[in-house]
């Protein structure tokens, strides 16, 4: 805990100094906290997924606290108008709402050149930072994340669209650290306000011998801009041993690396699209269907998570909103027992910076119901940041208050 203060203290304090002196620096981030309680334990706050190779719908439905908190500045800036900007960025997560400085860690610290004629518009970088991870907000789920240490060039023009290649060094210790290569190429233009995108990853051990193995995974993404007022995305993905990134440093996340032991009988195979909407000023929505395919030999076969869900959200007013979330998962045994399913639903008042989707902050009350079979109280229970406080029952409601915000 001292440990982690001492060197907290002295990086927030920084970053507060240099945001009060320098007009040329920038200071943003996020940050959701809430708290809880439930009718199964009236304890902690209880949340609902299956856990395993899922992620669950967020909405009153996030037990725990995380926080980002980043500071870019300008480093250098030649009259010929190559800019040098150097980024730092702490993070905290805690699994409940007691979120405290041992949660601090250092999420990114990297510098980036941009302007220079090279690299035809690109940008160069190197250093730890968060990279090439696009979202399905509402489920919170990373369908790509190549986050990591490493270096390389963003979004060279080249044809239609732009090239970025990251080269990393994953888990730097002996016996489990990989090269892991990252080529993307962007923005093909292939109908009228509609674009291609391909990213690939190569991971290869620094150590290869009979217990580790290559991977790769390939991501195809269709991104459909006005559409009704928001947009949609279609995407398929493929990931092959590491290339899964099961067992990986980031939450089983496609693109990086995932456990090296993992040969080529373990795949993920993924179909999604991903929809949200602002039809009017006063409604929107995000909807998402998902298919999972995992594949192992060691575990005994195959396992499909589905996943169907949409939040509605109605402005009442300039800043206040009803917003209504519903969600259901069904996920398949791998050695042919029954199927879990899982069935979420929440109401939340919310008072609100606008009325679009993406307005923050806001602070939310909530009250969450869930509703699920007898093969999922097993899943249900261990994935519970609060413990295995259902115990042989089959549903929950959970009410609480949230904040979430982005600045």
């Amino acid at each position: 805990m001292l440990k982690s203060l001492s060197l907290a203290i002295p990086l927030v304090l920084a970053v507060g100094q240099a945001r009060a002196g320098d007009a040329e620096g920038e200071y943003h981030g996020y940050f959701r906290a809430g708290v809880g309680t439930s009718s199964n334990n009236r304890g902690p706050q209880a949340c609902y997924g299956l856990g395993g190779n899922t992620m669950r719908y967020r909405l009153g439905n996030e037990c725990d606290t995380y926080g980002e908190f980043e500071y870019q500045r300008e480093m250098g800036k030649p009259i010929n108008g190559v800019s040098f900007v150097g980024h730092v960025m702490l993070d905290a997560y805690h699994a409940s709402s007691n979120v405290s400085a041992s949660d601090i860690h250092v999420a990114k610290m990297y510098v980036e050149a941009k302007g220079i004629p090279e690299l035809n518009g690109g940008t160069a970088w190197i250093g730890k930072r968060y990279y090439m991870r696009p979202d399905i907000h509402f489920l919170d789920l990373q369908y790509v994340n190549m986050n990591g240490t490493g270096g390389g060039i963003d979004q060279y023009k080249l044809g239609p669209g732009r090239i970025s290649y990251g080269f990393f060094k994953d888990k730097d210790k002996v016996g489990t650290s990989a090269l892991r290569q990252n080529l993307v190429y962007q923005g093909i233009p292939v109908n009228n306000n509609g674009t291609v995108d391909v990213l690939t990853s190569y991971i290869r051990p620094d150590i290869k011998d009979d217990t580790t193995h290559s991977g790769w995974q390939i991501t195809i993404l269709h991104k459909q801009d006005k559409v009704f007022g928001g947009a949609n995305t279609i995407g398929f993905q493929h990931g092959v041993g590491p290339g899964t990134g099961k067992g990986g440093q980031c939450c089983d996340r496609i693109g990086t690396t995932g456990d090296i032991k993992n040969g080529s009988d373990v795949t993920r195979t993924r179909f999604f699209d991903s929809l949200w909407v602002q039809a009017t000023p006063n409604w929107s929505a995000e909807l998402v269907a998902v298919v999972q395919r995992d594949k192992s030999n060691a575990s005994g076969g195959t396992s499909t998570w589905t996943s169907l869900g949409m939040r509605p959200v109605y402005a009442l007013s300039d800043h206040f909103k009803l917003q209504f979330e519903l969600g259901t998962d069904r996920v398949t045994s791998p050695t042919g027992g029954a199927a879990q399913r899982l069935t979420k639903f929440t109401f939340a008042p919310t008072l609100t910076a606008g009325k679009g989707y993406w307005d923050r902050p806001e602070l939310r009350a909530f009250i969450t119901h869930a509703r699920w079979n007898d093969a999922a109280t097993a899943a249900v229970n261990a994935a519970n940041e609060s413990g295995p406080v259902f115990g042989k029952s089959t549903s929950g409601t959970s009410v609480g208050l949230q904040v979430e915000t982005w600045f």
